[in-house]
């Protein structure tokens, strides 16, 4: 059982831009969300997909420093990106991971692959109910399901957002991993200024002393010190997916 991670990654975010190369303790963002990606026990390989631009040059000139590998594809059809990726190994299973979730948990991940993988599902994720807070996202695809949306997708919302379609498909089988506690309304996701002096506040108070701490460590600092979810607690979720719906048309 081969399983592919893709972490989608540009420069040209519209709230945040460059906001994959923000510091967090002397590190970029996206260091810190590939090397919590590939703490997966059930990740083969992870590799960075970007795009075309000019401006996204510095995530390419990244990854070969780091050994990363990375591909470059369209900026505004994501699912082509995928699924461009996606064929040049061959995966059972694709998971797609963004670049703006510096706070992944492994743990989290490895929970929705082998749900996934045990229930024999087209596509398993931790959000078809939300109950685990936002930046904690892990959706897991068949490749030969990913390949079918790719064929199938024409709403631009389908085609920017990867697994729009499937989630859409009813005839799809679908899983949903829940959390122990309902945590849907907290924001642990990188999009605004905002967003960024939360997450800073959270690697200011645990890298130094635990450089791979995870979620249950935030979970018991957030009770410990409540006042912290206020920095970015007005944020609607999922608003550049609702926006992408409001404005949809065929492409």
């Amino acid at each position: 059982m081969y399983n592919l991670a893709i972490i989608q990654a540009r420069m040209g975010a519209s709230r945040l831009p460059g906001k994959v190369f923000k510091n967090l303790a002397g590190k970029p963002v996206l260091w810190h969300v590939i090397h919590r990606v590939s703490k997966s026990k059930w990740i083969n390989e992870v590799v960075v997909a970007t795009t075309i631009q000019k401006a996204d040059l510095e995530i390419i000139k990244f990854c070969a420093e780091q050994g990363i590998r990375v591909f470059a594809g369209s900026e505004e059809d994501v699912l082509d990106r995928y699924y461009q990726v996606a064929k040049l190994f061959n995966p059972d299973n694709v998971i797609r991971i963004t670049a703006d979730c510096p706070l992944h948990d492994a743990d989290v991940i490895d929970c929705v692959i082998a749900k996934h993988i045990s229930e024999n599902n087209d596509y398993t994720s931790n959000t078809i109910k939300e109950t685990f807070p936002d930046g904690l996202d892990c959706e897991v695809i068949k490749f030969s399901v990913l390949e079918k949306t790719w064929q199938e997708a024409k709403l631009f919302s389908e085609r920017e957002h990867v697994t729009q379609y499937i989630i859409n498909n009813n005839f799809l089988k679908k899983g949903c991993v829940f959390n122990s506690v309902d945590r849907g309304v907290e924001r642990w996701t990188l999009d605004t200024e905002k967003d960024y002096k939360f997450i800073q506040k959270i690697y200011d108070e645990l890298y130094m002393e635990n450089p791979e701490f995870n979620s249950s460590h935030i979970y018991a600092l957030l009770d410990k010190k409540p006042e912290l979810r206020k920095i970015n607690g007005d944020i609607v979720r999922n608003e550049g997916l609702l926006k992408s719906i409001v404005n949809d048309h065929v492409v």
